[in-house]
């Protein structure tokens, strides 16, 4: 075992601090240690802006719920503004990787678009912050908002080139097809996060009502899209 290092004054051994006193062992380069803390503050602030929203979520919650000073974050991003900007970032990201995963899937008509609501449902149980920070910003606006739009624009070109090409083939019913793609957007991003007006009516969010809805919800916009002979 290795001796207590001594105290230059008094000659006498000065115990070693252990336990909840001796503060989290740093490990890592400053480099690193400082691309975790970025992390860390990163998920933490998508989770509130997605489920609380970005006007009921202070910096000083934020600090409190992850161990820091306030002054720790504006370090890093020197407003709630900025934040939100590199939250958006962040989001924009996995968004564009779930979704343009259902698009690459193989078939047609019908069954892509079943492919991309079941995904949105996926992410809207396993990341409900993801799915809920969309809707936030669409009534903060801004800076942040254009984010968005720009980053998901890829995504919602090929949506609406697929509508398109289906309507020609004959397997989606003829209409604009940007007006197709925000009313599917708004009806299935609804349906997944908004849990204020589910209780309004009385639908609780479990899983098995999250299940009942996606079928239903698949159900319209089958009937809307293709017709019932579909």
């Amino acid at each position: 075992m290795t001796a207590a290092p001594t105290s230059p004054r008094s000659g006498r051994r000065t115990p070693r601090r252990t336990g909840r006193g001796a503060g989290p062992a740093r490990t890592g380069t400053r480099a690193e240690r400082t691309r975790a803390t970025e992390d860390r503050i990163l998920a933490s602030a998508l989770d509130s802006f997605g489920t609380r929203g970005f006007d009921a979520t202070s910096l000083d919650d934020l600090a409190a719920g992850l161990g820091i000073t306030k002054q720790a974050i504006l370090y890093h991003w020197p407003s709630k503004r900025v934040l939100l900007d590199a939250v958006v970032e962040r989001a924009c990201l996995e968004l564009v990787i779930e979704l343009s995963g259902a698009l690459d899937e193989a078939g047609t008509g019908w069954d892509r678009v079943e492919s991309v609501v079941r995904r949105v449902f996926r992410v809207g149980v396993r990341r409900p912050e993801l799915l809920g920070l969309l809707r936030e910003l669409g009534r903060v606006g801004g800076d942040a908002s254009t984010r968005v739009i720009t980053e998901l624009r890829p995504f919602v070109d090929r949506a609406r080139a697929y509508f398109e090409r289906e309507m020609d083939a004959g397997r989606i019913r003829r209409c604009d097809a940007g007006l197709l793609l925000v009313s599917a957007y708004s009806t299935v991003l609804g349906a997944a996060t908004d849990v204020d007006v589910l209780r309004a009516v009385g639908v609780e969010p479990t899983l098995r009502s999250i299940a009942i809805r996606r079928r239903e919800l698949l159900s319209f916009l089958r009937a809307a899209m293709c017709g019932p002979e579909a």
